[in-house]
């Protein structure tokens, strides 16, 4: 046998080898199992720029509420706007809770602040997201709060019952302390009410005692550059926050809107929640018309995350026109 007989026959030999093992491994692959599916979502936050505002959405989580809650307007109504939104109220209908945090380059300022555990297990997300996004609690010197409802409220405190804000201000409407934090109010209130008063008093209570707790009154600034919108109505001083920066205005309001599909085509309807309905609902149509018409970015608590887009006038109504995912421009 010569030498190159001996190497052909070789080579064949490996060839053969290597096809084998091509197709052992080729079944390995087709016969191993999936990885395990990954359950978590990526961190709640999202960057959006306001002129020289760095602003922060926070995703706190979110709350399924009973489309039962909206008061003025037929079921079967509902059903089509939610339908035509592809939503479905099994459980009721998913509804984010939001924060914002604004970096004005003076202030790190945190508008409301969560549920924290206050509502179940879907909630609690805000401080988490804060640190997600490269802030430090310890950092935020501000806090504004739009009411003093708990999905807004109790994310002031962390799991051991301290302040997690432990450097911040806090800052809301007087009529809002003086209905939420009264005593004599919560036990003339409804027995299925009075654990939003107790609530409100329990996480405001280290705050006052450190003497961080503030209210503001009509007119008054808690903060160069934000003025104040008294949107009352869905609690006795709601307040929702204008932010200006070269010439750009973010408007962030608390509970203005609880249903996209719902109350932007029907301002005319509340919710269930809403302290004073008519009031409530007269400082929704006034705040979307005047944002229609100035062209005002919205930050909204209870819109779906990141809950920042603009209000767009339509023949009936108004449309909710959310922002395009992208980078912080500064060229425009």
């Amino acid at each position: 046998m010569t030498l190159y007989s001996i190497l052909t026959r070789s080579r064949k030999t490996l060839l053969v080898a290597a096809a084998l093992l091509a197709v052992a491994g080729l079944t390995d692959v087709a016969s191993a199992a999936a990885p395990a599916a990954q359950k978590t979502q990526v961190p709640g936050y999202y960057r959006y720029a306001a002129g020289d505002l760095e602003v922060t959405a926070l995703y706190d989580g979110y709350v399924d509420l009973d489309a039962k809650l909206l008061k003025g307007i037929k079921a079967s109504q509902v059903q089509t706007l939610l339908a035509r939104m592809f939503l479905a109220d099994i459980k009721g209908v998913q509804t984010a809770v939001n924060a914002y945090l604004v970096n004005t380059g003076e202030h790190l300022v945190l508008i409301d602040a969560g549920a924290a555990s206050c509502f179940g297990p879907t909630l609690g997300k805000v401080v988490d997201n804060i640190r997600a996004a490269g802030y430090s609690p310890d950092a935020v010197d501000t806090v504004l709060l739009t009411h003093l409802h708990p999905d807004h409220l109790c994310g002031l405190l962390g799991a051991d019952g301290k302040p997690a804000f432990t450097k911040a201000t806090v800052w809301a409407a007087q009529e809002d302390a003086d209905f939420w934090l009264s005593e004599k109010i919560a036990a003339a209130a409804p027995e299925g009410n009075q654990p939003f008063f107790k609530m409100a008093r329990d996480t405001l209570a280290p705050y006052q005692a450190a003497g961080s707790f503030r209210t503001f009154k009509g007119g008054d600034t808690p903060l160069a550059g934000v003025s104040v919108l008294p949107t009352h109505g869905h609690t006795p001083g709601h307040t929702s926050y204008l932010f200006s920066s070269k010439a750009q205005n973010l408007l962030i309001w608390g509970d203005i809107v609880h249903s996209h599909s719902v109350q932007f085509l029907h301002p005319e309807v509340s919710i269930e929640f809403d302290t004073d309905q008519k009031a409530a609902i007269a400082s929704r149509k006034a705040l979307f018309q005047k944002a229609a018409k100035a062209g005002w970015g919205i930050a909204g608590a209870h819109l779906p995350f990141p809950g920042l887009g603009h209000i767009r006038k339509d023949a009936q109504g108004y449309a909710w026109v959310p922002v395009e995912f992208g980078p912080i421009r500064t060229d425009r």
